[in-house]
Formats: C-alpha cells, structure tokens, sequence
C-alpha cells in the first residue's frame, strides 16, 4: 500500500460541546473521563476517529456511546492542534458544539459515563484544554443567536417575553433592558401574542407568546443586529 514516506503519524480526536437551556439557566452537559491521563475528571464527550468513520460520524457515534444522545444536531466548531495539548502523544481534536432544549433530550440521558448537567458559571475545571473549546463554542453560538433567531428554538411552544428575555441574558452573559427587549422583540414580527397568561410569577402575569412558524422561515435572514455588538457583551 502506497503512503507518504518521512512522515510523522497523529492521532485525531473529536470533542463535544454541549449546552443546553432548561427554561432558566444555561448548562453544560459533562462526563467523567474513563481512562489516563486525567482518569475520573470532568470533560467533554471526546473520543478518536476510527479509520472507517468521517468527522461528523465520529462526533455523533462518541456523543451516543458517552451520553446516549442522539439525533441532535452538531456544528463543527474548531480544530485544536497544539503540539502538547495532550500529555500521552500528537493528539490533534476537532472540536463540535450543540445547543438543546434539556427537556426535549432528557429522557435520552444515559449514566454509563455518569453524564451531568453544570450550571455554566458553575462548571468544574475541564481536562486539557478544553475550557478553551467551551469559551470558542460560547462566542459562536452568541454571534449566531444575534443574527438568527435561533434560540427560540430552544422554547416551549407557548412562552413568556421574560422567558425569552431570560434566555437571551444567559447566552450572552449580561443584563438587558427590559422594555428595550421587549419593544425589539415584538418589532421582529415573529411573534404572536396569546390569550392566556402565565401567573407563577406575579398576580398580573404575563401573556404567552408562541414562533409566528411562516413569519419564523421567511424573517430568518431579517434578525440581523437584534442584540447589536454580540463580541462586546
């Protein structure tokens, strides 16, 4: 069999980034990692590319056999190549991410590998240099929720505008003006207010909303500068 000659050999990988919102605070889904070195210690769901397998099956068949996850969709993030990112040999990692409605997968959830979910802030300290993966996936994913409505998908069918508003300020980490929120939001025409409202958190309540779906497709592309300067916040 022909192959190139005088060259070194590298191990490749694929890490998994997986957040996920639960209707209040934003997560990070995390193993215990099973084998040396770092034995026993939080991480990613990662794992190395089998000869046959391409990158985004290798991604997928690693997230189902470590959380029992599937059918969730994966964007490749970033390739991690540093020359001693991995202590035991040239280990070179491209990394995936996920952003999921917990409800909606947590059935799926398995404790083979005791899989948990962290409060982001909450997180514990990540093998190799994995912190980094999470920090690049977190900006990607505030630059693509400011362009696109995509996090209302990750909503119940009916929802609140603080609800909506609750998420947002996860994601992006910060604090937003609460009738300047509400005024854009309403702006985008994506939205159709509901009869019936939701009273747990005060007497007066606060109307249900739920995706305009046709607006939703036809608007995609006009969400752009909803939260203006993503990077900055």
């Amino acid at each position: 069999m022909l192959k190139y000659s005088k060259q070194t050999r590298l191990l490749l990988a694929v890490d998994c980034i997986i957040f996920g919102f639960d209707g209040e605070v934003l997560k990070i889904l995390l193993i215990k990692r099973g084998f040396q070195p770092e034995k026993g210690n939080w991480s990613l769901m990662g794992g190395f590319v089998q000869p046959e397998e391409s990158l985004d099956q290798s991604a997928n068949r690693i997230l189902k056999q470590l959380t029992g996850l599937e059918g969730v969709y994966l964007e490749q993030l970033y390739t991690f190549g540093q020359p001693q990112r991995d202590p035991i040999e040239r280990t070179v990692s491209v990394s995936y991410f996920a952003l999921i409605d917990i409800h909606k997968y947590e059935a799926q959830i398995s404790d083979d590998y005791q899989a948990e979910w962290f409060q982001l802030k909450r997180a514990p300290k990540l093998i190799f240099d994995q912190q980094e993966m999470v920090e690049q996936a977190r900006k990607r994913i505030r630059y693509k929720a400011a362009m696109h409505p995509i996090l209302f998908e990750l909503l119940p069918t009916k929802f609140t505008i603080p609800q909506l508003q609750t998420l947002y300020e996860c994601v992006f980490n910060t604090t937003i003006d609460k009738r300047n929120f509400s005024k854009r939001v309403l702006a985008t025409g994506l939205l159709i207010k509901l009869a019936d409202k939701d009273k747990a958190g005060s007497k007066r309540g606060a109307y249900y909303y739920q995706l305009n779906m046709q607006n939703y497709y036809a608007k995609f592309q006009a969400f752009m500068n909803f939260i203006p300067n993503p990077d900055t916040l």
